[in-house]
């Protein structure tokens, strides 16, 4: 049996790794145009932006995977029929195949790495952020999202002059909605970072900011925190159906013998009932065991409760299943003003999501009732 991953990611590896906890002792090859594995990305963006010293570690080891390594190579298509993927000159043949090739970071014209303008996505982007952050630095942050607000507040325990500039009205709003949301910008506008909520970027110039709305921000580094777009372009023609992602059912699988996993999987959640992508840690880490039982031949679906975590303003954001404006919010624990809170929201009492800010204990019986599918008491 030959099996071959695209993706020398997070859920790629993830993926081997459970491959061989199951027993499967197939020939596995890994492609993937970064030349080394990949790093745990969670410190990239705190523990290693404070800690230069901090070094991240790679997913996994060589000896670890037992595979080989095809790494610094791009895969540029997928033949279903003929069950290969294309290498350069060369086609790999597969009887499985394994696709996690990510995602990466969302840039536009006008907004795209270059002199003091960066990305976040790999451990060289981090330490070349890093090397702008030194007390003083006037650091803008575009965009407001879960990596942004985590920037922001690296940045400033390092003592810079941090602004975020976010065109919706709340950071973080797509994954804590406008109410949480806009608790979290009164904690980073009293930690002295200057936002700028409701408006875009027009150009970056020059070491200037220049807004939507006309305004200008000085900028010794600007990091562009726009999200990510799955790395799908290698797919096109595939037969695969691509729809912001690979397309797959509750079994992760996309086509017969071809699984999806992490970012780039776009998968039935039977919980919800409808397509779900999510790009986050433990997503990556739970797809990785599900593919890998199915590809063992053990039917299993992927019905996890969504969860995200957050470490910023000195303690940790953890957010279980899917925070929606058209859902009710109720405090069950502190208050938005009080250093620890638990937040829910419930449609009609059934709960929909949990979220906690440093109140782990507190928060995990509403996790079991997520995964129960229990209704809110009164």
């Amino acid at each position: 049996m030959e099996i071959v991953v695209v993706g020398a990611s997070l859920a790629g590896l993830r993926t081997i790794q459970a491959l061989r906890r199951l027993g499967v002792d197939a020939a596995i090859t890994v492609v993937d145009r970064q030349p080394e594995i990949a790093c745990d990305r969670p410190p990239l963006s705190k523990t290693f932006l404070a800690d230069p010293a901090a070094l991240p570690r790679p997913v996994a080891t060589p000896d670890e995977l037992g595979a080989e390594l095809l790494l610094g190579q791009v895969a540029t298509d997928v033949d279903l029929a003929d069950r290969s993927v294309g290498l350069g000159p060369r086609r790999l043949h597969y009887d499985t195949l394994v696709i996690a090739s990510g995602s990466a970071p969302r840039t536009f014209p006008g907004l795209e790495p270059g002199p003091g303008v960066h990305v976040l996505r790999t451990a060289a982007h981090a330490a070349q952020i890093r090397a702008g952050l030194l007390p003083g630095a006037r650091v803008v942050i575009v965009g407001g999202g879960f990596i942004g607000a985590e920037i922001a507040w690296t940045a400033r325990s390092l003592g810079c002059d941090v602004a975020i500039v976010e065109p919706l009205p709340a950071l973080m709003m797509r994954g804590l909605g406008p109410e949480l949301g806009a608790v979290f910008s009164r904690r980073h506008a009293a930690n002295g970072v200057l936002l700028r909520l409701g408006t875009g970027v027009a150009s970056v110039e020059s070491s200037r900011v220049r807004l939507t709305s006309g305004d200008e921000l000085a900028a010794d580094i600007v990091v562009l925190g726009l999200g990510t777009t799955p790395e799908v372009s290698w797919l096109d023609g595939s037969g695969l159906t691509i729809r912001d992602g690979v397309v797959c059912d509750a079994q992760l699988r996309a086509a017969p013998d071809v699984y999806a996993v992490g970012d780039i999987a776009r998968w039935l959640n039977p919980r919800y009932g409808e397509l779900v992508r999510v790009e986050h840690w433990t997503n990556a880490v739970e797809q990785a065991s599900v593919a890998a039982a199915n590809i063992a031949g053990t039917p299993t679906v992927y019905d996890a409760v969504p969860y995200v975590w957050s470490d910023q303003l000195g303690g940790r954001l953890q957010i279980f299943g899917r925070v929606r404006a058209e859902d009710e919010l109720r405090f069950v624990f502190g208050s938005p003003d009080e250093p620890k809170f638990v937040a829910v929201t419930h449609r009609g009492g059934v709960l929909q999501s949990a979220v906690g800010f440093s109140a782990i204990r507190e928060l995990l019986p509403y996790r079991k009732q997520l995964i129960e599918g229990g209704v809110l008491a009164a």
